[in-house]
């Protein structure tokens, strides 16, 4: 369900509160962060943020199309290793002599 119209975009209180600290500085240093939960918005334009996945920081660059995402559609948490090859399969098979 979409959030409120009324109420806006969450973002965490810290981490847009380092983000306006880096605008007003005019600084692009990189910023580390857990909060998938938070929404991009246009102040976020040009950082590049550390997000993490539960296991490591995934850099993620903000560009104008991602306003409106939040942080965490960027920083995929699962690792798809495909699935069986061809090779898995026919020995799983018991290929025939």
């Amino acid at each position: 369900m979409a959030r409120s119209l009324k109420k806006g975009p969450f973002v965490d209180h810290h981490l847009i509160d380092k983000v306006v600290k880096l605008n007003k500085g005019g600084t692009k240093k990189t910023v580390k962060t857990w909060s998938r939960r938070s929404m991009i918005v246009p102040e976020m334009v040009g950082h590049t943020f550390d997000v993490h996945n539960g296991r490591k920081f995934i850099s993620v660059f903000v560009s104008e199309n991602m306003v409106g995402h939040r942080l965490g559609e960027f920083s995929p948490t699962r690792v798809f290793k495909g699935h069986g090859s061809k090779k898995t399969t026919e020995a799983a098979a018991g290929k025939p002599a």
